[in-house]
């Protein structure tokens, strides 16, 4: 039985697992930078296996995936979003490091892969259920 080949995956697919793929590298390297305590390589690990875990479902191109990145770039932006407005605003709180270089990483990426997420050819892009 021969297996039929699907299209190859889009440019924006690709970007996609790819942004989530770094920001799973960049949730594991900030924990270790900024903490020299011994639980930061598990804490690390543990904030990096959801961007990681999404990054693997897109390139397999899992619906259910597609589903939660959706949800996550709207989280992002309104998380960062906050953060960003406050740290303009020169707001008295005082950021890690961290959180200020993921916000300018977050904030525009997801800006950008929100409305590729949300239209019709991410739908045709990322068809498998997980039963499939």
């Amino acid at each position: 039985m021969e297996r039929r080949r699907q299209p190859r995956l889009p440019l924006a697919a690709h970007l996609c697992a790819g942004f989530f793929a770094l920001s799973g590298a960049l949730e594991l390297v900030f924990p270790l930078l900024e903490t020299p305590a011994p639980d930061a390589l598990w804490s690390g690990t543990g904030q990096a296996l959801l961007h990681w875990l999404l990054a693997a479902g897109l390139w397999h191109r899992l619906a259910l995936c597609r589903v939660f990145a959706f949800v996550y770039c709207l989280a992002a932006l309104v998380t960062y979003g906050v953060v960003l407005g406050l740290a303009l605003a020169q707001a008295p709180i005082r950021f890690p490091t961290a959180v200020i270089v993921m916000s300018l990483v977050q904030v525009p990426s997801c800006a950008v892969l929100l409305p590729w997420l949300r239209s019709p050819a991410a739908l045709a892009a990322l068809p498998r259920s997980l039963g499939r």
